[in-house]
């Protein structure tokens, strides 16, 4: 994205620039770790993967009610810290675990588990954060923006990792980790300072208290709105068809070559590359296409990458052509198409933005891929070769990409809604 001056207006600066900070540092963690996940997954065994998933969906079906029971409870200020030095403070067991090669193979699996875990909830954590401080306008202005500070860390993280798996050796940069965690609490902090000064919001003491509610209410939030529902389904079929890819791709890595540290330097090689191409496209034209196309035509490019993308490897299931459509899936993804989804998340209540959108991002994200997972592995059963499973994902994609340009739909309507209620109390207090 061109940050054009004319785009930041005066007293957004300061809360911009902390929100990039804290996505830098929140996503340049995981990223030094994602390596590692990728590896261990590998190692547990390609086979057991659907296993992994299936636990994975099965933890966040544990967490999510333990995390709505503290969004109804702690303010904004005390929740989101919490939340980072619970993760921080598993990182550092981790660390001892695999420093003293206690139960390796298990280890390997928890971790993997963890990890998936740590990266949505973290992740959705942030947008939910960023959905309540700015407005949908903002939204279309900035996200990009913001997003393009977690894509600067997606490409530190592998880059460090690159430079210090050897010197280091895997375990020790879990506290490379730690650390980029710590500093993305720091960075909240002054961001709750920053956004309470910051033009545009009305009441930033008001939206920063707590929210109240039951442990399960983002469950019926969803059940009960076409709109969060329609949402849901678009996570569900870019979980599914990110399944396939990510076990085509582990597939055809584990063939390539059975040395973990060059399954790690080509995994860590791959999370480079998107960085590169990510941080690029946010520069030049994500905000451009939000702008002059809409939400819905910027959610409907990763749906088009995956049919493609799907179509070749059906014609060549080699390293080169997965390599290649993994960096380009996961570059529209989060260039384009993800922070075009966050903005779906600012026309809502604030309750949604934290309860419906956590169980959106974490229930429903993991509860598809565990059935992606358990979907591929059906298929290769019944002796289908990569190929023909690539083939399965391209009708699933042109669906997807019908209902996103729906959803963008939705999304003005309702935006549009809320300038002219926003517009009638604003008489109506005159």
């Amino acid at each position: 994205m061109v940050l054009r001056i004319r785009s930041v207006q005066p007293g957004e600066g300061s809360a911009l620039g902390w929100s990039f900070a804290y996505f830098f540092c929140l996503l340049a963690g995981y990223y030094v770790l994602r390596p590692l996940r990728d590896e261990m997954g590998v190692a547990g065994g390609v086979r057991n993967l659907q296993w992994l998933f299936t636990a994975t969906f099965l933890t966040m079906l544990a967490a999510v009610p333990l995390y709505g029971a503290l969004v109804a409870r702690l303010p904004r200020r005390r929740l989101i810290p919490i939340v980072y030095h619970f993760f921080a403070a598993n990182i550092a067991v981790f660390w001892l675990l695999l420093t003293f090669d206690i139960e390796r193979l298990t280890v390997a699996r928890v971790f993997f588990v963890w990890i998936s875990v740590f990266n949505l909830f973290a992740v959705s954590v942030f947008w939910s954060f960023m959905a309540d401080l700015f407005t949908s306008e903002q939204g279309k202005r900035l996200f990009a923006f913001i997003a393009a500070g977690g894509s600067a860390g997606a490409l530190a993280g592998p880059a460090l990792t690159v430079w210090l798996a050897v010197p280091l050796g895997p375990a020790n940069l879990l506290l490379v980790a730690a650390l980029f965690l710590e500093v993305a609490v720091l960075c909240v902090s002054r961001l709750e300072s920053a956004a309470a000064g910051s033009a545009g919001r009305a009441a930033p003491r008001a939206v920063a208290r707590e929210i109240g509610g039951g442990w399960f209410d983002g469950i019926a939030m969803m059940l009960r709105s076409p709109y969060l529902a329609g949402i849901a389904l678009w996570v569900t079929l870019l979980s599914v068809t990110g399944t396939f890819l990510y076990f085509q791709q582990a597939n055809i890595v584990a063939a390539a070559s059975d040395d973990p540290a060059v399954r790690t330097r080509m995994f860590a090689s791959i999370d480079l590359a998107v960085g590169l191409l990510t941080v690029g496209v946010q520069f030049l034209a994500t905000g451009k296409l939000i702008e002059r196309f809409g939400i819905g035509a910027a959610l409907a490019v990763l749906p088009v990458v995956i049919a493609a993308g799907f179509a070749a490897l059906a014609a060549a299931p080699m390293l080169a052509v997965v390599i290649g459509f993994q960096a380009l899936q996961r570059t529209a993804n989060f260039a384009i198409s993800n922070p075009a989804r966050e903005v779906l998340f600012t026309v809502l209540a604030r309750e949604e933005k934290y309860k419906a959108k956590n169980v959106i991002d974490i229930v429903v994200f993991r509860g598809a891929d565990a059935a992606g997972g358990w979907l591929f592995a059906a298929l290769r059963s019944l002796g289908m070769e990569l190929r023909a499973i690539s083939l399965v994902a391209i009708p699933l994609a042109a669906a997807w990409l019908a209902l996103s340009l729906a959803l963008g739909r939705a999304q003005e309507r309702r935006a549009e809604r809320s300038v002219v209620d926003s517009g009638s109390d604003a008489e109506h207090l005159a």
